[in-house]
């Protein structure tokens, strides 16, 4: 039979991991929103070499499993760099880098799909380039790329759960302690699931709300 009672001692520490699981989404969010910023750029510039580059890039990150990244970047950093990099550093770091290769490609196409009269347009009034990709074209850009980017945050959130295997404490982790701690496997990963759901749809109306702001203007 279920016994969530046998758990509430250690519902103090969900909270502590909750809290960890929400600074890595964020951290490794903001990470991958910013390479995924500068590597868009990249990729529409006319400059071969760099493009090819970013192109490698994202083919690299996007076409290897995201646990292979991790295991690689927590194990081989203090081998290759001699830095003993931290479970939650490495973590972050992975999922910034991998979540950077397809937020690039989700602005990119987001720039592009600017009409292109507004680039001409700009250009025959002066407008300094930085100005108009900045000012004009990038806010189109994010506001049609919004629900791709909304919708990469909530796989990054849900598979956040994979740093447990490096030892950081998030979520997941407590279900693995608890699991090992009362053998009641059933409810600590219900309540894991629980949590990540919860912290989903949180996720998801926030998304949705900043798409009713965006588009006001329509």
């Amino acid at each position: 039979m279920l016994d969530f009672s046998a758990l509430v001692n250690y519902l103090p520490m969900l909270g502590k991991a909750v809290a960890l699981t929400l600074e890595f989404t964020v951290l490794s969010t903001i990470l991958g929103f910013i390479l995924g910023i500068l590597l868009s750029l990249v990729k529409i510039s006319k400059v071969k070499a760099l493009t090819m580059l970013a192109d490698i890039y994202t083919s690299v990150f996007r076409g290897t499993p995201l646990l292979v990244q991790l295991m690689l970047i927590y194990y081989a950093t203090p081998q290759l760099l001699n830095y003993q990099i931290t479970a939650l550093q490495a973590g972050v770091l992975t999922f910034g880098l991998n979540s950077a290769a397809y937020i690039s490609e989700s602005i990119r196409g987001g720039i592009l799909s600017v009409d292109r009269g507004q680039w001409e347009a700009a250009m025959a009034l002066g407008i300094p380039k930085i100005r108009l990709l900045f000012g004009i074209i990038f806010p189109q850009a994010l506001k049609n790329t919004l629900p791709s980017l909304v919708n990469e945050s909530i796989a990054l959130l849900k598979d956040s759960s994979m740093v447990s295997v490096i030892g950081v404490a998030d979520t997941m982790r407590w279900a693995s302690l608890i699991q090992a701690k009362t053998f009641r496997a059933f409810e600590a990963f219900i309540i894991a699931a629980l949590v990540y759901y919860i912290l989903v749809m949180a996720l998801t109306s926030l998304g949705n709300y900043l798409e009713r702001r965006v588009r006001v203007s329509d």
